[in-house]
């Protein structure tokens, strides 16, 4: 199916053509033609299946059949985006997509100076594309206004609730006058995520392109039993063994990829980091040399590497196992593209093992087991008969960010911060 037999305006074809688009996704087939009617919708879809042009396409011809402008200080279609690497991207991307048409685009996101943003706000915009933070300092100061909102987009959203964004998405509702299309992407399903889905959308559209909480048929899994502090050394080992020249390396702590980085540099292994301590300016450099090939590592942490568009990687390493097994899904994401196979590959110490059973369960696939000669962990069998009985299991629910301590405490805490959330959530309301 080409993107000419979908009715898209010529300037839209054209430009499609030079970005290489040549037939539709999965995800494409099936949104395109429910949102060209105007229906809201609710989809779930994973990094690389080409869901920007999903909900890109019907938004810009459906603006461009309305003969309508923006006006001063608006904006007439909304995306919003859990980070400003995705909310630059998607720029980048509806630019390239509407450059034959009078169209105009803006992003504005956290990193950049406010002065520049509002600049470019004053006219008004047909699409703005914005991280919920940054947004919400905007329309504080009258930058601009999404009060006649035709057009509103979530992509990511599973990540924006992640993040702690769900306050900020319903302050940025209450902004609307109007009732716009909306379209919610996500990578994952939760509570939270269909309470937000019921809330705001107005019997939508539901697609799946996949299972929910699946990963792409062509990547290739494998774990590697090590122990914690032989993490680094192995991951030097199989770089330089099996000749790998462009890997994206994933931890927990920006402490670690530090470390790692300079460890890999005293093996003649350049690297780049990709953490939130980095300037936007330096997080993109680093991700423009880790593209050209001019360095084969990238070592990045999860809210820094959400968004980025990495064509053709090979290779994604699990360093640390992420906190959520979900996470584990967004992570590996980035490989296995578009049909390409990829290679996900997992460090796990002794401690993860319960995570990798969590992620094997969600995934509903067994991954493979390699011990690296050299390399094998200590008294890991007793360790996996351990965590295998019923006892060990019992209400567990998976690594916490801070592990020491107790699920009880964990909970009381979690209950506090909801009944502050509430609070503030009912004062912002009345006022």
């Amino acid at each position: 199916m080409s993107f000419s037999s979908q009715g898209f305006a010529p300037e839209i074809v054209k430009a499609l053509t030079e970005c290489g688009y040549q037939k539709l996704t999965p995800i494409q087939q099936k949104a395109i033609p429910l949102a060209r009617k105007g229906h809201d919708i609710l989809a779930n879809a994973q990094t690389g299946t080409g869901k920007t042009a999903a909900f890109a396409l019907p938004v810009i011809q459906q603006l461009l059949d309305s003969k309508k402008s923006a006006t001063r200080r608006t904006a007439r279609a909304l995306i919003l985006a859990p980070t400003r690497e995705l909310a630059e991207q998607i720029a980048v991307n509806i630019a390239d997509y509407t450059k034959y048409t009078s169209l105009t685009v803006t992003s504005v996101f956290g990193g950049k100076k406010m002065s520049s943003q509002e600049r470019a706000l004053e006219p008004g915009v047909d699409i703005l594309v914005a991280t919920p933070g940054r947004l919400q300092e905007h329309i504080e100061e009258e930058n601009v206004s999404i009060a006649n909102l035709e057009f509103l987009v979530f992509d990511e959203a599973d990540r924006m609730l992640d993040m702690g964004f769900v306050n900020a998405i319903r302050n940025i509702m209450m902004e609307v006058n109007t009732s716009p299309q909306i379209m919610l992407f996500s990578a994952t399903s939760s509570a939270q995520m269909n309470k937000l889905a019921s809330d705001i959308l107005r019997k939508p559209k539901r697609i799946s392109v996949d299972p929910e909480n699946t990963t792409a048929s062509t990547i290739a899994h494998v774990v590697y039993p090590v122990d914690e502090e032989r993490k680094t050394e192995l991951l030097s080992e199989l770089i330089g063994r099996k000749n790998w020249q462009q890997v994206l390396v994933f931890v927990n702590y920006k402490e670690t990829a530090n470390e790692i980085v300079k460890e890999l540099k005293l093996d003649g292994i350049k690297a780049v980091l990709c953490h939130g301590d980095k300037a936007q300016s330096a997080r993109r450099r680093a991700l423009e040399e880790f593209k050209e090939g001019k360095a084969r590592v990238m070592v990045a942490t999860d809210v820094a590497a959400r968004g980025l568009d990495i064509a053709d990687l090979p290779h994604v390493i699990n360093y640390d196992m992420p906190f959520l097994a979900e996470d584990y899904v967004h992570r590996i994401g980035r490989t296995g593209r578009a049909g390409k196979k990829g290679h996900a590959v997992s460090f796990v110490s002794r401690e993860e093992e319960l995570t990798v059973v969590q992620v094997e369960t969600l995934i509903q696939q067994r991954i493979r087991r390699v011990e690296q000669p050299g390399y094998e962990p200590k008294n890991r069998d007793a360790y996996i008969d351990k965590v295998n009985t019923k006892s060990a299991f019992k209400n567990r629910k998976g690594r916490t960010n801070n592990p020491n301590e107790d699920q009880s405490s964990a909970e009381r805490r979690m209950r506090l911060k909801n009944v502050i959330q509430n609070k503030a959530r009912i004062t912002k309301l009345k006022k």
